[in-house]
């Protein structure tokens, strides 16, 4: 990756929306250059989607919780029916399965106290073989979000 394609993804961060022509401008390279220097950049897996970032308390979410999931007696076909429902759960906006003490992390938004529990308890409760331990923090104010220096 050269410096041209590092100026690419920082333009990008700051607006994934931005026209070609903006970012063959700023890049000081023709449409059709920026246009494939994306194209592989997205090839090469670098750019994996664009997006932009909501914060969950401007839509009413005012819970934001951070929870850490411990597995146990754990087949393929558990796992991926648990995965399977969180990814398609609205209230989980992220999901990831990690290595260390924990195996999955995700994030749970929440209108209140109590839509939080009751999401919490249900999926404990539908899920209460393969979990074995949950220990969740509620986040109280973002101050950085994937954003990447080059």
């Amino acid at each position: 990756m050269d410096n041209k394609d590092r100026l690419l993804l920082e333009l990008l961060q700051k607006n994934s929306r931005e026209s070609l022509t903006s970012l063959a401008k700023a890049l000081n390279l023709s449409i059709d250059s920026t246009h494939k220097r994306l194209k592989k950049l997205h090839d090469n897996g670098i750019i994996t989607r664009f997006g932009i970032f909501i914060d969950p308390k401007a839509i009413g979410y005012d819970l934001v919780a951070n929870v850490q999931i411990k597995l146990q007696n754990i087949s393929e076909e558990e796992l991926n029916k648990f995965i399977s429902y969180l990814k398609a759960h609205k209230n989980v906006i992220e999901l990831i399965t990690v290595l260390g003490d924990y195996d999955i992390t995700c994030v749970i938004i929440a209108k209140n106290t109590q839509e939080l529990e009751e999401i919490s308890r249900h999926i404990r409760q539908k899920f209460k073989n393969l979990i074995a331990d949950w220990r969740s923090v509620i986040n109280l104010v973002v101050h950085k979000f994937e954003e990447y220096s080059f």
